[in-house]
């Protein structure tokens, strides 16, 4: 039996669970975009999935599985938006109370829409407090299950069902590129694609300014950073989980970064010329693969867009300084 945190049968499982809640996003493709990549890309939108992120796969995934007890006491998470919306949403459908640790200068779109979804929202300072340990007082003080967002079998394995339905819609891919913050939606998809697909090759992608992840890739453990300042908030961990580490060092073949300068091109090019509006963090695999940071010449690429809840006078701000 492998030692790693989740199979591919636990991805499978995780979809079947999911399946009548959750969105499948559609894949979009762009002429303009494989020109500029010099491959044939397959868009994954996740923006447009439930909560705007692909976050509700996990969350669902995870809360539905609670048993009597823990569905009566309720569940905490932390979470800098995305992560907070999907557990406040899959709570609110599956009966369940939520209370989510938030930053206290997150956007106020994820502020609203997770105290929309009827959570209880604690905020705290992402640069001075520690998020984990709130969240761990919280479960300890209120008898509530923690959550965390990304490093648990069952959201690694709800987010795998990304990959597997990109897969199953347009077919093998050379490559596969995801987001990379925590590491559950590339533990996950790169769990999927090696066994729907074994010579794919899987790359993950995150801030220039927080590389963690990159670092702990190519030194073989799990290297700690301060939080990062970047725009893509949706990435701004410190460093890999005890879980998705592992999967990620077995599963995925490289770790690549983006600056924040090339994340507002990004979200520029998939607005003016796709007609979506992804996040920052949403715009990291895209990032890549337009740039061209490495050789996916001729290639079939999978390109997942994890997210598209940004305000929009900031989206508006950041494609504005950069023209």
């Amino acid at each position: 039996m492998s030692a790693l945190a989740i199979s591919f049968d636990d991805i499978a499982a995780a979809h079947d669970r999911i399946r009548p809640v959750a969105h499948r996003t559609p894949v979009l493709t762009s002429a303009a975009a494989d020109e500029l990549a010099g491959a044939k890309l397959f868009f994954k939108c996740e923006n447009l999935q439930r909560v705007g992120a692909f976050k509700f796969r996990g969350a669902y995934n995870a809360i539905a599985q609670f048993d009597e007890g823990q569905r009566a006491r309720g569940v905490v998470a932390f979470s800098s938006g995305n992560h907070a919306q999907g557990i406040a949403l899959a709570a609110r459908l599956l009966g369940v109370k939520a209370v989510i640790v938030m930053p206290s200068d997150a956007q106020a779109i994820k502020l609203d829409a997770t105290r929309g979804y009827g959570a209880e929202v604690i905020l705290y300072d992402r640069f001075t407090e520690d998020r984990d340990a709130i969240g761990r007082r919280l479960a300890d003080e209120r008898g509530l299950t923690l959550i965390p967002p990304y490093d648990h079998p069952h959201i690694m394995a709800g987010q795998g069902t990304v990959a597997k339905e990109l897969i199953e819609e347009v077919g093998p891919l050379d490559v596969l590129i995801t987001p990379l913050g925590g590491g559950g939606l590339l533990s996950g998809c790169a769990t999927a694609a090696k066994v729907m697909n074994p010579d794919c090759r899987v790359y993950g992608v995150e801030p220039a300014a927080g590389n963690d992840g990159q670092q702990s890739f190519r030194s073989g453990k799990i290297v700690r950073i301060p939080t990062p300042k970047t725009i893509a908030d949706g990435a701004q961990t410190q460093f890999l989980g005890q879980y998705t580490f592992p999967v990620i060092q077995q599963r995925v073949d490289d770790i690549l970064t983006a600056t924040d300068a090339e994340l507002v091109q990004t979200m520029k090019f998939l607005a003016g010329r796709m007609k979506i509006l992804v996040e920052p963090t949403g715009c990291l695999a895209a990032a890549a693969a337009l740039g061209r940071q490495i050789d996916f010449a001729g290639k079939r690429v999978g390109v997942v867009l994890s997210g598209g809840n940004v305000d929009l006078e900031r989206f508006a701000a950041l494609v504005t300084q950069a023209a």
